[in-house]
């Protein structure tokens, strides 16, 4: 019985020596395929990989693909899987989170007001409608945030982070002039650095 523990940990220990890294089968070379480096600080390989080494030198993240015109597994390009839209970087409209394409220091949550300029069903019509409508909007007011949500069962999109109502009325008015008539202003959490 003891000799089978033993033999069973040292293969254990064996099998964990021998493992690759997450970052080591990502960055494998494979025919055909494009390639990945990535070249990163040592306490983001231990945070992903476990605690590995303590003395390992300090990179930075560096990704880059071999060529941009080899295929990736799920079938773009590499410059085509790199892209996002407009709205994709403010939003994530799938599970409804909001991201930012820039790092925000110090921003907190508070009510405030922002206005809907789409409402629509659940539909992938009313989601492109959504999203069509916020590139729309974004292209009009390059430095206003845009919001494309799923809030069940509807399809939005939401523009601005306005502390007041006349703040949120402006941008109402502007925006029915872009043809959005039936856009309104919604109470609600809203996103403010300080």
């Amino acid at each position: 019985m003891r000799k089978t523990i033993i033999i069973s940990l040292l293969l254990c220990i064996a099998a964990a020596a021998d493992a690759q890294t997450f970052i080591d089968r990502l960055q494998k070379k494979t025919a055909g395929q494009g390639s990945v480096t990535v070249t990163q600080d040592a306490e983001i390989t231990n945070l992903v990989n476990g605690l590995k080494t303590a003395t390992a030198p300090a990179k930075k993240t560096n990704t880059t693909p071999n060529t941009a015109t080899e295929k990736n597994t799920a079938g773009k390009s590499a410059t085509e899987k790199s892209t996002t839209s407009p709205t994709e970087a403010g939003t994530n409209a799938a599970t409804g989170s909001e991201t930012t394409d820039r790092i925000v220091t110090r921003s907190r949550k508070v009510t405030g007001y922002r206005v809907q300029a789409f409402a629509g069903g659940n539909t992938r019509q009313d989601r492109q409608n959504a999203e069509r409508t916020g590139n729309r909007i974004k292209a009009a007011f390059p430095n206003e945030a845009i919001y494309v949500h799923f809030y069940s069962p509807r399809w939005i999109c939401r523009v601005g982070n306005y502390k007041t109502y006349e703040e949120a009325h402006r941008m109402l008015q502007a925006i029915q002039e872009l043809g959005y008539k039936q856009a309104s202003i919604v109470k609600g959490k809203i996103i403010v650095q300080y």
